[in-house]
Parts: C-alpha cells; structure tokens; sequence
C-alpha cells in the first residue's frame, strides 16, 4: 500500500499483479508527461479568468478549469482505487491466496470489470453531455457574465453571491422573479393536473362496460398525440390571435359582440389559452397510460364489489383509482416536471408575451422561457444561470421526493 502511495502500480508490481501494476504506472506515468501542465493552466484559469483583457478569454478559461476539475476526479478515484487494491491484495497473499496464471488471471479480470466496462460509455456520456454542462453553469452563476462584460474585450470576474442577491433585493429583478415564479407554478400544477383528469375521466368512460365501438373512440382520442406538438400549438396560435383567429370571429364575436376576446394582448386570457391548449397536447397520453392500467384490474374485484352492494362511486374510489396511481403515480410526477419546463408551447404560442409593464419578462413567460430571453435576447448570461439552478432545485427536489414516496427507489424487499 505504501507503495501504491509513493507510485500508482508499485504496490501492484510488489504483489506479482503484474498486468494491473503495468496499467497503474502508464497512467501515471501519461498524466505527468502530458496533462499534468494542462490541468495547472486549467486550474490557474479557473482561479483568475484571465488577467489580460482582448488576450485571455474568461469563458474559455472556464471551460478548461472545469475539465481540470473532472480530470482531477477521475485521476484521483483512480489512484485511491490503487491504493485500496493494493492493500487488499497484500493482505489476500497473507492469508495464503497464490496468484493465478496469465490466462486465468485475465479471465477473473473480464468477468469482474465487465458490467463496468458496459457503463463506461455511458458514463463518459453522461459526464459531458450532464455533469459538464451543470457544473459550468453553476460556476457560471457566481460570475458577471453578461451583455457588458463580455470575452474577449472584457474580462470576466467572481462576484460571489452579488447575482442572487440582485434576483431578490433590486425592484425589477424582484418583481419579474417572484410574477414568473408564481406564474410558473400556478402553471404547472394546473395545466398538469387538468390534462391528468380529462384523461382519467375519458379513459374511465371509454373502459365502460357498457360503451361500444371502444377501438374507434380510443382511436380519435389518441389522435392529438400523433400530431407534432408544435403543429398544433401554430395552429392553436393562429386559432386565437386576435384579429384574424377563428375562435374569436367564428364563435366569441356572434356571441357576445363586441371586438372578442383579447387572447394575445392581455396575459390573463393567454394563460388560460395556454393551459387549455397544454391539456389538449396532454391528455392522450394519459389517457392511452390509463387505459392500459384499466386493461389490467381484474373483473372479480368489480363483482366483489357489487355482491357488496358498492355504487360506481365506491368502486372507482376504492379499486380503479388505486390502481391507477399504483401503477402511474412516477410517470404523472413526470408530467408535472416536465410542464415546469415546457419551452414549446410557452414560445411557440406567443413567445412568452404580451409585455408587462415594470418586468423584463412576459406575462406568460415561465422561469425556462424567461432563461432563454435573458440568454439569447439580453445576453444576460449570469442572471440565466442563477434562475436555472434554481429550476434545478425545485424540480430535483419535488421530484426526489415524491418518488420516494412512491416504489420507484424502494428495493424488492422493502416493498
């Protein structure tokens, strides 16, 4: 051990494991020679973000910093890896263990390393296409990145918590957080939770006993799914603009008179468009979730029920419904994250607006649509990132607990 500590692979090569020894000292032995010099300027742009304006580029800095970052994880699980194995195995030739052949010993260390070597790819994946990307933007958050202060002319500089304190204390980024925060859980649970009842209410219908041609109505019920989202919300869009759009001038006009309904031009009657529009995209797939579950109740909990004399109410409160968030209760939970952050139909629809005076927001705009604005529109790249790790937060954190309190991370035998 104390070898593997002084030199990777030492301790190994002192055990007779030759070929794991030779595999130790190469890595070391290519750290030093070639990444040793590029993680110290990673770390070093990491620590300063530059010191010379038009020369050193502060994001790419960043962006060396933080691989330096992962490459030190890496190589340093690596060698406490080494480590630990070469205890293990010194005190295995203590207890009278013999190393095996070449052969066999390659045979152990296939069976062995195989199902890491199937995760590895996808680890490396996750690590920059996930870890990546959520670590830069989190360092991101603590910096001054924005339209003003941009690389390479500018330089970018630590600010420590200076942007979340401005998100709460400054009027118009305290106004704009708190309208579109609120807004965007109002959304949520509502748009979520009404595409989840239509669908449970329809699929409930059609499973009737009693309803004929079920092939041909579950067929025209699922069709909205079929069609690409954003086809639907252009359509829907058009539908009711207020000018042109047919729901006004087809049906709210001969009704009640007047010039319509302002669905664009004032954010309450767009919020209301908007969730309705999210519960016709929505309910097909709930519905084609439910349906398949009520497939699988079986028929003698239902003539259980009516020797005991059990109304259809009973019935569906204390069998169907149970069933259903038995079997649904993580894919639904699914459903109300995933309109946390549904950017399609928020842009799509009228890109977040109409304006609201005092705000740098729309008046639909929710937080993930507010995050594309202050990226791309006002290269307010900072602020993005502070109310996307905030985003992080709420969602991970609803989201973990609620699955734990459903079987999703229970083990077979805690359930």
């Amino acid at each position: 051990m104390i070898l593997s500590i002084l030199f990777a692979g030492l301790g190994q090569l002192y055990n007779r494991r030759y070929i794991k020894g030779i595999a130790f000292l190469i890595i070391e032995i290519a750290f030093l020679i070639t990444t040793l010099q590029s993680i110290n300027f990673g770390l070093w742009g990491l620590r300063t973000l530059g010191t010379i304006p038009g020369t050193d580029h502060s994001i790419r800095l960043l962006v060396f910093g933080v691989l330096s970052l992962i490459a030190i994880v890496i190589l340093m699980t690596l060698y406490i890896f080494n480590v630990i194995d070469a205890h293990k195995q010194a005190r295995k030739i203590r207890e009278g263990w013999k190393p095996l052949n070449l052969k066999d010993t390659i045979r152990a260390a296939y069976d062995q390393t195989f199902p890491y070597l199937m995760t590895l790819p996808g680890l490396l994946l996750m690590i920059f296409v996930v870890i990546f990307p959520l670590i830069f933007s989190v360092l991101l958050a603590f910096t001054n990145y924005n339209l003003y202060n941009s690389p390479p002319r500018h330089l970018v500089d630590w600010v420590g918590f200076e942007n979340f304190q401005e998100l709460v204390t400054v009027p118009i980024w305290q106004d704009t957080f708190i309208s579109v925060f609120a807004w965007t859980i109002v959304w949520t649970v509502v748009a979520t939770t009404l595409q989840i009842m239509l669908g449970m209410f329809l699929a409930v219908l059609v499973n009737d006993p009693r309803i004929r041609f079920k092939k041909l109505i579950r067929t025209i019920l699922i069709l909205p799914w079929a069609v690409p989202a954003f086809v639907t919300i252009l359509v829907f869009a058009a539908m009711f603009n207020d000018e042109f759009g047919s729901i006004n001038r087809d049906i709210i006009i001969p009704l009640i008179g007047g010039d319509g309904i302002p669905w664009m031009s004032d954010p309450f009657y767009a919020r209301i468009a908007i969730i309705m529009i999210q519960t016709w995209l929505g309910f097909p797939f709930i519905f084609a979730l439910f349906t398949g579950v009520l497939q699988s109740i079986s028929k003698e909990w239902y003539e259980a029920a009516d020797v005991d004399g059990g109304s259809r109410f009973q019935k569906f409160r204390n069998i169907t419904f149970p069933h259903i968030m038995f079997a649904t209760a993580p894919l639904l939970i699914m459903q109300y994250a995933q309109n946390f952050n549904n950017f399609n139909i928020i842009y799509l629809f009228n890109e977040g607006g109409p304006p609201v005076r005092g705000q740098n927001a729309g008046g639909t705009d929710i937080l993930i649509s507010w995050v594309y604005k202050l990226t791309f529109d006002t290269n307010n790249y900072a602020m993005a990132a502070v109310i996307s790790i905030i985003m992080g937060l709420v969602v991970s954190g609803f989201a973990f607990y609620q699955f734990r309190q459903t079987r999703s991370f229970k083990e077979e035998g805690e359930v």
